[in-house]
């Protein structure tokens, strides 16, 4: 770190210069993507017979038909067009009503209208099922497709009293009946500034949309979740040290953020609770937004102090305690339209913290280039967000990215600021006992002030001792608690890569939904790891809470099987499930007490260490058994693979964390960090079961996971 930020002889000023060039070229990377062939409509009608959309999803844009204050369903339109012809406004779409011109005259962003569209399809696509991918429209619709009403958000009214707003993302599917498509969709907005269709309405095959969809989504809670972890990792580093401020700051910015892109793109919120206050949900949004640059101004002020001015400090506490206020005790329709000024109040805060990191820059303090660097990307992200949301750009939400980006470059700068600290702490304590050791060689004669003296230093060196010792226990747990965060989201995010190659591979055509749902499931998988942090580090002392219910073992394995079935073929290898005739046969099923999910985890440790050590064309099996000892019956889950086996001598230490074993000669390189069995161990204990292994050191290796099972009857 200190080679990175060292300048050397050349001039400050073109390594500053360097830094906005690349922060610069790097946002532009960030924010830009190709995006599929425009065809706009014309009068409502968009002719896309040249396009398979089943395959190419495009946007919709262009000419809409335009019916204002009236609320009109297909059947209304095509009496109308019948009766008095074809007398239609048109408008562009994807924008807002509010300034569009009718008769002469501006409308409000306050109203109601209809919109239609027409799509005149390709031969392919007339036998194909399509979807829609609806954005968020402001701030309650109606849609039909084909005289079929396919969704309704929010209730549409005539009036704000008959209007209920809500905001969702929503994937609706439908199937063509002959090569035209008629849209018809009723927008109402009582509720802020602008209202109609502001975004991109996508449509395309409904495959294709549903992975994009889900990659979104998952793209989103990764960003989420990650922001949501590291500031509550540095709230708790606060908790622990209060001295430092910085990493209280650091860690609210990057916890209110984290909400925050919680209520942008795919609006998580809404689909993690579907009824979540639309009004409550905006105001958070914007007091995030309002409070973001002040925050992110006291964390600068304790990196690098006395770089702030008090005159900043002051206008910056006036301005973002009135936009607070504002937004606290007016409705959304007030403060929606000052989301320029929260723009600009953000943004200035943003530039002159990039002011004072030049100047931090040029007098060589450590951190402020990286600093500089992922602060331009953040401010770029930003800048573009609320560009968009004022219809100004094409690219939106953006900022979670640059924040990411931005908190990561943060956590680098407080592990540095962390790690000096301990290394001086160490020197001081050094220089302590050597001076202690010479005063002693120097005092023979002065015995009471030799031990007076020594016995303050060897107070003051306890202290320090002390407080090295604490640091250097929490680094480790730190350490610890991360390598088993990195274990186990190796686990789900594999079996997701394992799901969406088959996907866009179209192995199994067929079982596209179903692969699909697995990928959801795992997402939501990784979320719940993310969610609880201690769970790792609390595993050996018993602190970590399961889900106990009653579960059939048979089809516990069975679902097992089934998801990580692919993964294990994916690695060379071939996965044998054998329960036997137990399923149809045998009407006293072992069922076992047990917290699935935990359970899962265990197995597939097992089922993951015996593909490390096993060559490609191996075999991993994994079979069910019953046994009786004393009275009390057992399940026994054996994993057996035909690896290179263990050595006897080395059976039980495999189970101790972080032993590996690397046996020489081996074709592939086997890589772990030896947590996995430990972690076995400790779940299946905690469901009163017992695990070990067996092999000859020679011909493969069996694992068994003995669990007691519970009287359950019938099936």
């Amino acid at each position: 770190m200190r080679g990175i930020l060292r300048f050397g002889s050349r001039p400050i000023l073109l390594y500053i210069a360097a830094a906005i060039v690349v922060g610069l070229v790097v946002s532009y990377a960030v924010i830009s993507a190709p995006d599929s062939p425009k065809f706009q409509s014309e009068e409502g009608i968009l002719d896309i017979t040249q396009v398979h959309v089943s395959e190419n999803p495009i946007k919709l844009n262009g000419e809409w038909a335009f019916y204002w204050q009236e609320l009109l369903s297909p059947e209304d339109i095509q009496i109308r067009s019948t009766r008095d012809g074809n007398h239609d406004h048109w408008i562009s779409i994807p924008s807002s009503w509010l300034g569009y011109r009718l008769d002469g005259q501006q409308l409000p962003g306050t109203g109601f209208a209809t919109f239609r569209v027409v799509i005149e399809l390709s031969e392919q696509d007339r036998n194909e099922r399509l979807a829609l991918r609806l954005p968020t429209i402001f701030h309650a619709y109606k849609l039909w497709v084909n005289d079929e009403l396919l969704e309704e958000v929010g209730v549409v009214g005539q009036d704000k009293s008959g209007a209920t707003p809500l905001l969702s993302t929503k994937l609706v599917f439908f199937q063509p009946e002959n090569d035209r498509v008629e849209l018809v969709m009723q927008v109402a907005n009582f509720h802020h500034k602008r209202g109609g269709i502001t975004k991109y309405i996508e449509l395309g095959g409904s495959d294709v949309l549903t992975v994009r969809t889900n990659l979104r989504i998952a793209a989103e809670m990764f960003i989420t979740a990650s922001l949501l972890v590291i500031g509550v990792y540095h709230l708790l580093l606060f908790v622990l040290r209060r001295k430092d401020r910085a990493t209280l700051y650091f860690g609210l910015f990057t916890l209110l953020f984290g909400i925050r892109s919680l209520l942008v793109g795919e609006l998580m919120i809404t689909q993690l609770f579907p009824h979540f206050p639309w009004e409550l949900q905006f105001k958070i949004e914007y007091l995030i937004l309002c409070i973001g640059g002040y925050i992110i101004t006291k964390y600068f002020d304790y990196i690098f102090p006395n770089y702030v001015s008090r005159w900043f400090r002051l206008g910056s506490r006036i301005a973002t305690g009135t936009l607070c206020l504002v937004v606290a005790v007016t409705p959304a329709l007030i403060y929606s339209k000052i989301l320029l000024i929260i723009g600009v109040i953000v943004v200035l805060h943003m530039v002159y913290l990039m002011v004072g990191l030049v100047h931090s820059a040029v007098r060589r303090k450590e951190g402020a280039l990286i600093f500089l660097l992922v602060s331009v990307v953040a401010l770029v992200t930003v800048i573009n967000d609320f560009l968009y949301y004022n219809e100004w750009s094409l690219i939106g939400n953006t900022s979670p990215l640059g924040l990411l980006v931005f908190t990561i470059a943060q956590m680098i700068l407080l592990s540095s600021r962390f790690t000096r600290a301990a290394s001086n702490e160490e020197r001081i304590a050094r220089e302590l006992q050597d001076a202690n050791n010479k005063l002693t060689e120097m005092n023979m004669n002065l015995e009471r002030t030799v031990q007076e003296r020594t016995q303050a230093l060897s107070a003051a060196h306890n202290d320090l001792r002390t407080s090295y010792d604490r640091l250097l226990h929490s680094e480790q747990g730190r350490k610890k608690l991360l390598a088993y965060i990195t274990h186990d989201l190796r686990m789900p995010l594999s079996s997701m890569l394992g799901y969406v190659e088959a996907v866009q591979d179209r192995v199994k055509p067929e079982r596209n939904e179903q692969y699909l749902k697995y990928i959801r499931d795992n997402t939501i998988r990784v979320n719940r790891m993310i969610e609880e942090l201690s769970f790792l580090s609390l595993l050996e002392t018993g602190q970590v809470s399961y889900r106990m219910e009653p579960v059939y073992v048979s089809h516990f394995l069975r679902g097992f099987y089934e998801q990580y079935e692919l993964v294990v073929r994916d690695a060379g290898l071939n996965l044998i499930l054998d329960i036997g005739d137990a399923e149809d046969q045998r009407t006293d099923l072992p069922v076992v007490e047990m917290d699935a999910q935990r359970l899962e985890q265990a197995l597939f440790n097992l089922v993951s260490n015996a593909m490390k050590f096993t060559s490609n064309g191996g075999l991993v099996r994994i079979a069910l058994a019953v046994d009786e000892v004393n009275d009390t019956r057992y399940t026994i889950i054996s994993v057996q693979d035909s690896g290179m086996g263990i050595p006897p001598d080395q059976l039980e230490q495999i189970f101790d964390r972080n032993y590996k074993y690397d046996r020489p000669g081996v074709e592939k390189e086997v890589e772990g960090n030896g947590l996995g069995l430990a972690i076995c161990r400790e779940i299946v204990q905690a469901h009163g079961g017992t695990v070990r292994a067996e092999s000859d050191g020679k011909s493969g290796s069996i694992f068994y996971v003995s669990l007691p099972c519970i009287v359950h009857e019938g099936r």
